[in-house]
């Protein structure tokens, strides 16, 4: 843990990112590697930070490490047909145990392809999947209550990515909503940041504001998953 607090991005940021994009070269992120390191590593790091003494003290059983919870700049391209070596994003992710293998996480994401941070249950591994599935079909008044809570919050579950059929033994749901759910592949919620909002220390508050109101996944998801561990 670091005793800098999140003071924001620097202002190239983003132009960092555009500038990056556009060579697409080991030489030249070489070169500017400093830059890089200035504008957007240290200050996501700080962030982090940040984020975890906040979200310690709020109580939403998240945390992360200024080192382990980025996702690295680079691309893996070993089987990617687009073979440019660089992201046009700067990402990170706090989780129940700080690392990146856990489910129901808080994702932040600095980009040129926009800003946004995210709380999911991200295509979950198969036996969590199902039990969130069985929890919809028995109990649909406890989803339709975490949806209410969302909606209230003025949050919404991502409706994309979703399956075009019911997956089998499912087949007897007709309510829409639930279908729709029960075709899911991941359970996600997620806050638009303005990229001019980047650059301050304000942005620790939109965040944790956020946070506090997607906990309702949050508790939903993990209320299935412990029962899922004990099964």
């Amino acid at each position: 843990m670091t005793d800098e607090a999140f003071k924001g991005f620097g202002p190239k940021a983003i132009p960092f990112l555009k500038a990056l994009d556009f060579h697409q070269s080991r030489e030249w992120f070489l070169e500017n590697r400093e830059l890089f390191e200035k504008e957007l590593r240290d200050p996501l790091g700080d962030l982090v930070d940040t984020l975890t003494l906040r979200f310690a003290e709020a109580g939403l059983g998240l945390r992360g490490d200024r080192k382990k919870s980025l996702f690295r700049i680079n691309r893996d391209v070993r089987f990617a047909k687009d073979k440019r070596p660089y992201n046009r994003h700067l990402s990170a992710i706090l989780s129940p145990d700080g690392t990146k293998m856990e489910q129901g996480v808080f994702y932040v994401h600095i980009g040129l392809e926009g800003c946004f941070a995210g709380v999911a249950w991200w295509q979950p591994e198969a036996a969590l999947l199902l039990a969130m599935r069985r929890a919809i079909e028995v109990w649909p008044e406890r989803f339709r209550a975490m949806v209410k809570a969302l909606k209230d919050n003025g949050l919404e579950l991502d409706a994309e990515g979703g399956m075009k059929r019911t997956p089998r033994g499912f087949e007897h749901i007709t309510d829409k909503d639930l279908v729709a759910a029960i075709r899911s592949r991941h359970f996600v919620v997620r806050h638009v940041i303005d990229p001019a909002g980047i650059h301050g220390p304000e942005l620790v508050e939109e965040l944790v504001d956020f946070t506090f109101r997607a906990k309702p996944l949050l508790d939903w998801g993990r209320a299935i998953e412990g029962k899922t561990a004990k099964e």
